[in-house]
């Protein structure tokens, strides 16, 4: 018992001074330390990453004759562990000229370089947050310049990638799948659930990620990397933070957010919190008439009352709140195991659907006395558990488990009309994810896996008369259903040559959904009372990285993807546009997506960096909106109109052929020009073998900046710009909407084409304390993005105070 003991004693100190070799990384000049700097072996597979002060223990790598240093923007430096401990522990990195970006991304769930990735991936850092200070995560998306977003209202955003949209493109938080099984096909609005400012790194992987994240991984993935717990390298306890208050004056916006890192060694935490309040928002001054707000509708004494507007640039009604918390705990007992826990929380304010609030009737009365999204709430329970060994099966493995709750509804009621709909919809999605990652001799790696997903979801429905005040059951706008979907992938990968990899995965899923449509049959004549829906799913991907010289590099990837129909699908009752009613279609397959990708990106010298990515899309079996007939009728009556039937069908093809630019220069006076510019152009097959252009492909679009960027001092000047569509261009379901658009000389509707200048700026007056301002859209244009109920903000002036700790 005593030389257990013993031992025990013995082990604890070694691992005590095990803990304590901690590297120091600082930028070289200012001497700050850099946080985020990746510091890995290829070797012994171990990675870790800075802290807020710049420091990392280093302890594990001890013996490694080759540990690479990286953070994106910097020169990456490789050191032997002796040669670290003849420096001092301490490593300064330089700024990088100009960059490939040779980062270490997570968007494929593993942290790899972005150069073993036959894939285009981008990221938004941290810091350009800061700067360009984005006020929702579809704003931080925009930033981007490669993701073009739709808003159908203020509380929302919906993202479009190349081509795709809604639930073709898929969000992950912390690795976990957010979508969920009534994820539509419409605009989708959940990407605000997510706060901007607990947010560590966003990552946006183009193409089709199916292998890795199954369904709905067609046009992209968004992957979202929430504030790290970090543990303390020494005795003492890690304790930093940040306080953020911002405010602008488009729509008066009052946002505040607060959060607290603590660590010890084995023990760890962060603690967040945010609350956003947004009045109603101002457009432009100058642009077309038809985005002007004139009148708007109050109720009084139950009568509803069209009044005039005061300044019909404010859009009555847009204002919404919304707050966010978020806790994370870690538990590191060892360098094998690492057990993460994070709860999320996300609930907004009933904000209105402000595209539908601007429809008109023949008679040009408003359709909608109400029309708004009651609280959108999201709340998530994750816990991550890792553990790396020398097994013969795996080096890493990884366990992903989520718990996440939604709950959304939906009110509206007719302009004099006394009947109040709410529709609400709960649905739990429970998720399970086994990640192995297993390094073979000569430059080999194996990625695989299995997942289990499903989501249980409740739909009800309830008729208020506000008159009288009496309630009554309603139709619901789903059916109760359950969606599963269980999957093995894997992916291997091979440098055949220091400067040539190849990459192949494969993916099989197997999907079910039972839906029970017995809460709607008092009200709509279906022909049936239950469906089910089981079909399997085979995904494949091969790439090939070729790196001839650390100033250019080639990467051509072919991929596949695949949506199995969701609740959405094959069950939603709901008026898509004004004299037609989407009924539901039990018997949809798979869509599948088949995409060819190039790419090629060149620095010149040490001023000149290009990137070109071409990309070719084909979906097949794709799901798209047709006359339908219910109970051999091609009209029924809905909310008291006769209404066309329509309804979701695997009937047609889309296809996207698309090209992604970026360029960056490096210029003299510490200035840098960089552009991004995206060209997609996308056929849809209609009912009749005829072709419109797709409905989810925006016109050209992009942003070119110049900055200043010296010691503490920040300053950007931007273009945000995109082409337009003239009537004829336009999608044909898009010309149903003339409510969305602007009107050309023959009474048509039309999308315009818009350009803004802006002016961001950060400065760090103290270690602790950085001011960040903006005035965006300085020219006043009246403008609304591609598809969008709702024109961006005019003149907008941006204070934001960040105090760090």
């Amino acid at each position: 018992m005593l030389r257990t003991g013993l031992l025990i004693l013995i082990l604890f100190q070694l691992g005590t001074i095990a803990f304590g070799q901690i590297l120091t990384i600082r930028e070289s000049g200012s001497e700050m330390g850099l946080e985020f700097v990746t510091i890995s072996s290829p070797k012994s597979k171990l990675m870790v990453q800075s802290n807020e002060q710049g420091e990392a223990n280093i302890s594990f790598f001890k013996g490694q004759e080759k540990i690479d240093i990286r953070l994106f923007g910097y020169i990456p430096i490789t050191r032997s562990y002796s040669q670290l401990e003849n420096s001092g522990f301490q490593v300064y990195l330089t700024p990088s000229e100009i960059t490939l970006q040779q980062a270490v991304v997570s968007a494929t769930r593993w942290s790899q370089s972005r150069q073993e990735i036959p894939a285009r991936i981008t990221s938004i850092t941290t810091e350009e947050r800061n700067l360009l200070n984005p006020q929702t995560a579809a704003d931080l998306l925009a930033i981007s310049g490669e993701v073009f977003v739709q808003k159908s209202q203020q509380g929302g955003g919906s993202p479009m990638i190349r081509g795709f949209s809604t639930n073709r493109l898929l969000y992950t938080i912390d690795g976990v799948r957010m979508n969920t099984a009534i994820f539509r096909s419409g605009n989708l609005h959940n990407v605000i659930s997510l706060d901007p400012f607990a947010t560590e790194s966003t990552e946006v992987f183009f193409g089709p990620g199916s292998i890795i994240y199954g369904s709905d991984a067609i046009g992209a993935v968004m992957s979202f990397q929430t504030l790290q717990a970090q543990l303390s390298n020494s005795e003492k306890t890690n304790l930093s933070g940040n306080v953020t208050l911002r405010t602008s004056t488009a729509n008066k916006e009052k946002t505040g957010h607060v959060h607290l890192k603590y660590g010890k060694k084995k023990w760890a935490g962060v603690s967040s919190f945010s609350n956003h309040n947004f009045g109603d928002l101002k457009m432009g001054s100058r642009g077309p008439e038809e985005f002007l707000r004139p009148t708007y509708v109050v109720t009084q004494n139950n009568q509803d009352l069209l009044v005039k507007n005061p300044n019909p640039t404010i859009q009555v009604p847009s204002d919404y709140s919304q707050l966010n918390l978020m806790q994370k705990i870690r538990f590191s007992p060892n360098e094998k195991w690492d057990f993460q826990y994070g709860f999320h929380y996300s609930e907004t304010s009933t904000f209105s659907r402000y595209d539908r609030l601007i429809r008109l009737r023949p008679n040009g009365q408003p359709s909608s006395a109400e029309w708004k999204y009651g609280p959108q709430s999201w709340m998530m329970n994750h816990l991550k558990i890792s553990h790396t060994s020398d097994s013969k099966a795996f080096d890493q493995v990884t366990l992903n488990l989520a718990i996440q709750k939604f709950e959304e509804s939906r009110i509206d009621r007719n302009f004099n009309d006394p009947i109040r709909r709410t529709r609400t919809e709960d649905v739990v999605a429970y998720s399970a994810n086994l990640d192995f990652l297993k390094a073979f001799p000569k430059n080999a790696k194996l990625f695989y896996g299995l997942e289990l997903v499903q989501n249980d979801v409740l739909s009800i429905g309830s008729d208020e008369n506000i008159n009288t005040g009496e309630i009554s059951v309603g139709p619901a706008r789903y059916p109760d259903a359950t969606w599963k979907s269980y999957a093995a992938y894997g992916t291997y990968q091979k440098k055949i040559s220091s400067k040539s990899l190849i990459q192949a995965g494969l993916r099989y899923n197997y999907f079910g959904l039972n839906a029970d449509f017995s809460n709607n049959l008092d009200f709509y004549p279906f022909p049936f009372e239950q469906s089910e829906n089981r079909e399997g799913a085979l995904t494949a991907s091969t790439g090939w990285v070729y790196t001839p010289a650390s100033n250019w590099t080639v990467h051509l990837n072919a991929s596949t993807g695949f949506r199995s129909p969701n609740v959405d699908d094959i069950g939603k009752v709901f008026d898509s546009e004004p004299g037609t009613v989407m009924v539901p279609n039990p018997n949809l397959l798979a869509e599948y997506a088949y995409n060819l990708e190039a790419n090629v990106g060149k620095v010149f010298g040490d001023w000149m960096m290009i990137d070109l990515t071409a990309y070719y899309t084909y979906l097949d079996n794709a799901l798209v909106r047709r006359d339908f007939t219910l109970n051999g009728q091609d009209s029924i009556i809905y909310d008291g109109e006769l209404s066309k039937v329509l309804a979701l069908q695997n009937a047609a093809f889309v296809r996207i052929i698309g090209l992604q630019a970026a360029l960056e220069i490096k210029l003299p006076m510490h200035l840098t020009f960089s552009s991004r510019l995206n060209i997609q152009k996308g056929t849809e097959e209609m009912d009749n073998r005829s072709q419109s252009p797709s409905r989810h492909a925006p016109p050209t679009f992009g942003v070119s900046r110049l900055e200043f960027k010296k010691e503490k001092l920040t300053v950007q000047v931007f273009s945000e710009y995109s082409g337009g569509f003239s009537f004829e261009q336009l999608p044909l379901e898009e010309r149903g909407k003339p409510e969305l658009y602007a009107i050309d000389a023959n009474g048509n509707p039309y999308s315009p084409s818009w350009v803004t200048l802006n002016l961001k700026g950060m400065y760090q007056a103290h270690k602790h304390l950085t001011f960040s301002t903006g005035f965006e859209n300085i020219t006043d244009v009246r403008f609304r993005t591609y598809s969008s109920g709702i024109a961006a903000p005019g003149r907008n002036f941006i204070l934001s105070l960040m105090v760090n700790f």
